[in-house]
């Protein structure tokens, strides 16, 4: 059986050859630029606006909590942003922003399309900074839902972190 494989790295850089599916946690009010977003958009600028944009057109899209939007970057690399995180964390907020279900959710849509390009997929701990979750909890989505269906997945701890 698949299992995960973890490395110190950066993401933005994923290992190995064909296609390969950056993972990464949005938020649900259209928010970028901080956290792992930063270093995305420091390599292609794509993510950013298509997913500034899906967001200011949203009253005549699918953009929430669970959605996931797919935009390539290359012919063999795509990002994934997935909105798995409700609001921003600011100095007056109570609680976290990391919604667990809509990740979950949008980690089943990354698993479909995964499967239809045959690509792995390349994370950071998703949901487990800015959005203050916890990979205990989300370790075992990303298990159920690509590792399961065969889909090789790499999670990227920051070198040195």
């Amino acid at each position: 059986m698949t299992e995960i494989a973890y490395v110190r790295g950066d993401a933005t850089a994923p290992l190995g050859n064909g296609v390969r599916l950056i993972a990464h946690v949005c938020n649900d009010v259209g928010g970028w630029g901080k956290g792992f977003v930063v270093a995305v958009s420091r390599r292609w600028p794509e993510p950013e606006a298509a997913y500034r944009r899906w967001h200011r057109e949203r009253a005549s899209n699918d953009f929430g909590l669970g959605a996931a939007q797919f935009v390539q970057v290359s012919p063999y690399l795509w990002v994934a942003n997935l909105v798995g995180q409700r609001g921003i964390r600011t100095g007056r907020s109570a609680g976290v922003p990391v919604r667990y279900e809509a990740i979950d959710e949008a980690l089943g849509r990354l698993a479909d399309k995964a499967v239809e390009l045959g690509a792995s997929v390349h994370m950071p701990r998703i949901g487990c900074g800015l959005a203050g979750g916890r990979w205990e909890r989300v370790e075992p989505m990303v298990r159920e839902r690509l590792v399961t269906r065969g889909i090789p997945v790499t999670v990227y701890d920051v070198a040195g972190g």
